[in-house]
């Protein structure tokens, strides 16, 4: 027997939202021809022009080493370019292709789909509680490390 219940645990729950929710996003997804990591990447570098890969990661959840791979295949598929900074040589900056944007905007619109099926899920004030102890699930964790 161990010392809490599988069902007691917190993290199993959010776990389990988290794996449902990629699921979820990569079927809506897969029309667009997109993972769910090269969708965030796409979506952030729509927001961010020109940032570097470690900044990318870091926005996106992932490691520097996945979003490497991430951008590689980008790249290969002609969504991403990247050029060397201005000032900074060993920094690559990266931007979306024209085809990239237009991806992009096809992969965002099936996952706002997504999005908005499940706030549909609660009232106003429950999305606002979820977020709000989600948030402070987050800060809890971060504070463990």
């Amino acid at each position: 027997m161990t010392s809490m219940p599988p069902d007691e645990r917190i993290g199993s729950h959010i776990k389990r939202a988290e794996q449902a929710l990629v699921a979820a996003k990569n079927a809506a997804l897969k029309p667009a021809g997109v993972t769910v990591a090269q969708y965030a990447a796409l979506l952030w570098l729509a927001e961010k022009p020109g940032i570097s890969a470690a900044a990318l990661a870091r926005l996106c959840g992932v490691t520097p080493p996945t979003m490497n791979t991430v951008l590689k295949n980008l790249q290969e598929r002609g969504l991403i370019e990247r050029s060397p900074h201005e000032w900074h040589r060993n920094v690559l900056e990266t931007r979306l292709t024209v085809e990239g944007r237009a991806v992009m905007e096809i992969a965002d619109a099936a996952a706002v789909r997504v999005e908005r099926a499940l706030a549909a899920a609660f009232g106003d004030e429950e999305r606002e509680l979820l977020v709000s102890l989600l948030g402070r699930a987050a800060e809890v964790l971060d504070a463990q490390r």
